[in-house]
């Protein structure tokens, strides 16, 4: 499959790039666009200071660009927490889309949003302070309604970036199953 994979608010940093390559490792070609331009950070505060700075037009347009080259190949969008929402606006704006694969995060749904069956999986901390119970839910019923075909893993226990190993939210083993699992849902896109 082709990848296009986005970085959290801490930028694009080795844990990002080792995320690729374990993509790469399984057959999938994938790229890492640096919507911060080279910019990476230690705290959440600080890379979502950023990210309002440069502000939300911006990065989506920057996204765009990064995705417009591979687009016609029919990508899957994944990302990583922040990444992981503009993973999803690129993946529901784009009919050519094979999937979407969000780690740690979501975003609003436009009420015209319609995909046709776009296989959707979301992996995410229970509970996750930037994800609560009730936005997920709502979050669930509007891609369903949109045609989405959605799958939901959760970890309880796990910090909200959970796969990073360099954060104090890290969790091995919820990484782990999440990889497992993520693997195995890009593998059923190839067939598809």
């Amino acid at each position: 499959m082709d990848i296009m994979l986005f970085h959290s608010t801490f930028g694009l940093r080795q844990a990002v790039r080792d995320a690729a390559d374990r993509l790469r490792a399984a057959g999938h070609e994938v790229w890492t666009p640096d919507l911060f331009e080279g910019r990476t950070f230690e705290t959440v505060e600080e890379g979502m200071a950023f990210r309002d700075e440069i502000g939300k037009d911006e990065l989506l347009k920057r996204a765009i660009l990064a995705a417009a080259p591979y687009s016609e190949r029919g990508l899957v969008y994944a990302g990583f927490s922040f990444g992981a929402a503009t993973a999803q606006t690129l993946a529901l704006g784009d009919d050519k889309a094979r999937g979407l694969l969000l780690l740690h995060g979501t975003s609003d749904i436009a009420e015209n949003a319609s995909v046709d069956q776009l296989p959707v999986q979301l992996h995410v901390a229970e509970p996750d302070p930037f994800e609560p119970d009730d936005w997920l839910t709502a979050w669930y019923l509007r891609m369903g309604k949109a045609g989405a075909d959605v799958e939901v893993y959760r970890y309880a226990g796990a910090g909200h970036i959970y796969t990073d190993p360099s954060l104090p939210d890290y969790d091995e083993e919820a990484a782990e199953a999440t990889w497992r699992v993520a693997l195995g849902f890009l593998d059923s896109l190839r067939t598809s």
